[in-house]
């Protein structure tokens, strides 16, 4: 609640500007930029960057330190830095830092609780985890012999962190602090791929040496090589192998058999904080699973109608809406035949976004996006699709699991307009500072993916009616998830349960169902982001609509939503309202009244 009201305090103490409507720096200014800046740049050296939204691995040549002294070492960095932040008048600061004032406490906040709460005892999830998370290091640009000593330095560092990896999920497992036991079969994969390594080239860790730049001398290649293949075949296929042993024979068999997240140690102030941190709302569960249900029933009444429109027909003693699932999940016309078929498809939908972008957004980025598969090693119990900002990442296994009708939906949400434009604009934002700038805020960024996709059919991205149901089942996907997370967590919901609400309302396959279902169950209040920020977006759109009538500018509204960077809701909310106070407060446009 603390933090809700702080932040409250400070929207209201703020209008909506840009940088160049900064004021004189004052002392305060001055003090809260040395807090953030020390404090951000302190950040970067300690973690390091490993995951699939890094851009800069080859600056690092260690991983992080996520032993239990680091950890308790953090919480006292962050502590501290609340402690300087409290001594700080928001009045006293320049319109621009109150609003980095409300993006940037609550990103300490979180970072701190989720120290408290121990959360580091449970470092992976269904959907990602802290070794498979260690591949993209492989993919991020690298480019003088410095970089590359550094990408083998890490390599060779795998030991040491996996070592405190394990012991930290020992801990976990010794007070009950584990992902649940029916979401695990299957995980160990990626561990064992790396694990039963017989050539280190063969790894995806390898890829960069296969092609090193042409500058760098032979007997340097070399050098390189062996390097990484020593790296790889003596610290790293023993480390996964280590890993590998403690998966198998203690977290499994020591998991708890619970599901919710308030069945945890702390387990109601755990699910809280989850939500808090990913919706960036005070909100309760029970508010969330009423919304939720309001939501399905809203979408459902959408899709039954687009069902109306193409004529379905169920055979006798049949329902309609099951029959219709069915009829999607299995007819060959909605699946591609290859997994270069899919990416081609989807490269022709970013192609014909590409066409109308430039009619709903301003200011578009610099920065381009490529499609590419997600790896194989981790694609099994991936989602569908992930973006980046110059990454959309493309699930090509299983193909019966990936159906044509979702895949506009999927790559506006995933690459343009949605993550990767996004992502784009938000790194070139040179007037904001970094922890705005490399920041992400879930209910934003995948609030604006979802906004996205509806933004897809004014577009007109949706070519057939399947493609539009399509962009419903991903609505209903989302809406469903308010319901599923907090009935698996808050309301004591079963697997099977969760598995049938799901099933039952979307066009998602069976596959997708039950990854989905397991993310949930493995990583509390993620999934509450996307319904809840695309529902912000919406509204505060058909607030600005109706408040400007004919002055209300489509490309003006998203530029001052994209221009933020990522931020918590509330000040999304405080800046598009001062955007629509100004825009009523300037002088009417003149009209032309000159004819040629």
């Amino acid at each position: 609640m603390k933090q809700f009201f702080l932040l409250a305090l400070l929207l209201g103490l703020f209008p909506a500007v840009t940088p160049a409507a900064s004021a004189k720096e004052s002392t305060a200014d001055q003090r809260f930029q040395s807090v953030y800046e020390k404090e951000w740049k302190w950040r970067q050296a300690s973690f390091g960057s490993v995951d699939e939204d890094s851009d800069d691995t080859a600056r690092n040549d260690h991983l992080p330190d996520v032993g239990a002294a680091a950890q308790a070492e953090r919480l006292g960095v962050w502590t501290d830095v609340l402690r300087q932040l409290d001594a700080i008048d928001p009045a006293e600061l320049s319109p621009d830092n109150r609003v980095n004032l409300a993006v940037y406490r609550p990103q300490v906040e979180n970072l701190a609780a989720d120290v408290r709460l121990r959360g580091y005892e449970m470092p992976f999830n269904s959907d990602s985890s802290f070794w498979s998370n260690l591949g993209f290091m492989a993919r991020q640009p690298m480019h003088g012999v410095g970089d590359y000593d550094a990408y083998i330095a890490r390599l060779n560092d795998v030991p040491r962190y996996f070592d405190q990896q394990i012991g930290n999920m020992r801990a976990g497992l010794a007070r009950g602090f584990s992902v649940p036991r029916a979401v695990l079969d299957g995980r160990d994969v990626s561990i064992a791929a790396m694990a039963e390594l017989e050539d280190p080239a063969a790894s995806n860790f390898y890829e960069p040496f296969k092609q090193l730049p042409a500058q760098i001398p032979a007997a340097e290649q070399q050098r390189l090589r062996a390097a990484a293949t020593a790296a790889i075949g003596q610290r790293m296929v023993p480390a996964y192998a280590r890993l590998l042993k403690f998966f198998r024979e203690e977290y499994v068999p020591q998991a708890r058999t619970t599901l919710a997240a308030e069945a945890l140690p702390d387990g109601k102030d755990y699910y809280r904080q989850q939500i808090r941190e990913y919706t960036t709302l005070d909100l309760d569960p029970e508010q969330i699973h009423r919304i939720g249900l309001d939501e399905v029933a809203r979408i459902q009444a959408e899709m039954d109608a687009i069902i109306r429109q193409v004529g379905f027909k169920a055979s006798p003693g049949k329902e309609v809406f099951p029959a219709f699932l069915q009829f999607l999940r299995t007819d060959p016309q909605f699946y591609a035949a290859t997994p270069q078929a899919l990416l081609d498809r989807a490269a022709w939908i970013s192609k014909r976004v590409d066409g109308q972008v430039g009619k709903f957004i301003g200011t578009l980025p610099r920065g381009r996006f490529t499609i590419i598969p997600v790896p194989a090693d981790i694609a099994p119990f991936w989602t569908s699709g992930r973006g980046g900002a110059d990454t959309y990442w493309l699930n090509t296994y299983n193909l019966p699991a990936r159906p044509l009708y979702n895949l506009p939906a999927l790559t506006l949400h995933e690459s343009s307009p949605g993550h990767s434009l996004q992502g784009a604009l938000a790194r070139e934002q040179a007037g904001q500072p970094e922890f705005r700038r490399r920041n992400y805020i879930s209910a934003y960024g995948e609030g604006w993916g979802l906004y996205s996709e509806k933004l897809g059919k004014e577009m007109g991205i949706y070519e057939t009616p399947y493609e539009d149901f399509g962009r419903l089942t991903y609505e209903m996907w989302r809406a469903c998830r308010l319901v599923i997370d907090t009935g698996l967590h808050h309301e004591g919901w079963s697997r099977d349960q969760a598995l049938a609400y799901l099933r039952d309302r979307t066009a998602l396959s069976e596959h997708e169902v039950t990854t989905e279902v397991d993310r949930y169950i493995s990583w509390p209040g993620q999934a509450l982001s996307y319904k809840l920020g695309e529902l912000a977006i919406v509204r505060l759109r058909a607030e600005a609509e109706r408040e400007l009538g004919e002055r209300f500018d489509i490309k003006a509204f998203h530029d001052v939503v994209l221009s933020q960077g990522s931020v918590p809701l509330p000040v999304l909310e405080q800046q598009v309202h001062a955007f629509v106070a100004g825009q009523k407060d300037a002088a009417p446009a003149v009209a032309g009244n000159a004819s040629r």
